[in-house]
């Protein structure tokens, strides 16, 4: 059997203008780190849970629990019932490439989703205090992600550079950008 030499079908004019549309919507503005922290790692979770559709900026997906894997749909909680997994809530791609999350209230009850966010928040706390800039954790590329999920990762990358850029905190890291902002 012959393996495809691109399993996605995607040439390199497509992909080129896949990452070009990512970042024609996005509008970027000045951030202070919290919320520059906050976004990325909401969006970083968002964006590693599977999925095979192209995100449209502004329009709801839903996002749940199966088993020890996170799934993005395009189908509500209401059309798919409690048997698809555990509905954890409903996510937005925003106009500067970052997305939201609003937790359902089981979700947010859940004990054992909680540890789990809990977890990886500590994970990604960790990383942060451990580069010299924070620029250093943006994922302008990362490779273990399907095709979809690593254009909006890089387009998510260069909106937040570009709001540290304007807010004056580009190059620094973690906790001088935290300084900078207790201190304006």
């Amino acid at each position: 059997m012959n393996k495809h030499a691109n399993p996605q079908g995607k040439g390199l004019v497509p992909v080129l203008a896949s990452l070009a549309d990512s970042r024609a919507v996005v509008s970027v503005v000045p951030k202070d780190i919290n919320q520059i922290s906050s976004e990325l790692f909401t969006s970083l979770f968002v964006l590693h849970s599977r999925f095979q559709f192209k995100p449209v900026f502004g329009k709801s997906y839903w996002l749940y629990q199966r088993q020890d894997e996170f799934q993005l749909s395009l189908i509500s909680p209401d059309e798919w019932g409690s048997e698809f997994g555990l509905f954890m809530g409903e996510c937005v791609l925003q106009k500067d490439a970052t997305w939201t999350l609003m937790l359902d209230t089981a979700a947010a009850n859940n004990k054992s989703l909680m540890n789990l966010i809990e977890q990886r928040r500590k994970e990604y706390e960790q990383a942060l205090a451990l580069v010299d800039s924070v620029e250093e954790v943006l994922p302008f590329y990362l490779k273990d992600l399907p095709f979809y999920q690593r254009v909006f990762a890089s387009a998510l990358a260069s909106s937040l550079k570009g709001s540290m850029i304007k807010s004056g905190i580009q190059g620094l890291s973690y906790t001088q950008a935290q300084k900078a902002l207790s201190a304006g």
